[in-house]
């Protein structure tokens, strides 16, 4: 069966210094090990037509998602920062299209919405509308961090409708919490996305079943 095609877009959430690097303030235990694998679906979608979208954390040096200012998280991604430029290790094509996130002091966890800290409103950003416009009907997620964003953008992406594979070797948690990511996982199982190691989809974009996990809604390919 093949899985990358047009019609099918490959999420790369937030390869982001700040997340991939060791020395990122956020960062995820992990996350550089995972740009490698990443890279491979990048081209094996690239190759078959399939979009590649990229996420970015594109947070102002000031907003209620930082510690400093009440909220729970470290100073991290400020925009036009070290920290908030894609990972160089990332392989990505000119003009990819890039969904940045949490621009105006917002939650920014899904790549598809963002949340107001204080109202608690949420809007959307560009990504659904531009999957739309590419005839997207089935999406891919990878990148960071599987208990945080990757976790919010899958299940915003089953939400709307996409047929939602997590590629499990192509993402890493944060683990606050030990099983963070594990659990997380599980929920986005439970609600329908298809869990697979990036192994199982091959040279040329076919997927090899993993007999392990049939679990989670996927539409034939």
């Amino acid at each position: 069966m093949r899985r990358y095609r047009p019609g099918v877009a490959l999420l790369v959430v937030d390869v982001q210094n700040d997340f991939a690097d060791p020395h990122g303030s956020l960062s995820v235990r992990g996350g550089a090990d995972v740009i490698p694998v990443i890279n491979d679906q990048v081209k094996m979608a690239r190759a078959a037509g399939a979009l590649v979208v990229c996420t970015q954390d594109w947070h102002p040096a000031h907003t209620p998602h930082f510690a400093k200012d009440g909220g729970a998280w470290p100073d991290h991604c400020i925009r036009d920062s070290w920290g908030s430029a894609l990972h160089p290790a990332l392989e990505i094509a000119e003009g990819t299209p890039i969904v940045r996130k949490g621009a105006n002091g917002e939650d920014g966890y899904s790549g598809f919405t963002m949340r107001d800290p204080l109202t608690g409103e949420t809007i959307p950003t560009m990504l659904e509308g531009l999957l739309g416009e590419a005839g997207v009907e089935e999406v891919i997620v990878t990148g960071l961090a599987t208990d945080y964003c990757v976790k919010a953008t899958a299940l915003d992406a089953i939400r709307l409708g996409f047929a939602t594979l997590v590629l499990t070797d192509a993402v890493a948690a944060v683990d606050l919490q030990a099983g963070d990511g594990d659990r997380a996982l599980a929920e986005l199982r439970a609600a329908g996305a298809r869990l697979l190691p990036a192994r199982n989809v091959v040279d040329g974009g076919a997927v090899a079943e993993d007999t392990a996990d049939r679990a989670g809604t996927w539409s034939a390919g």
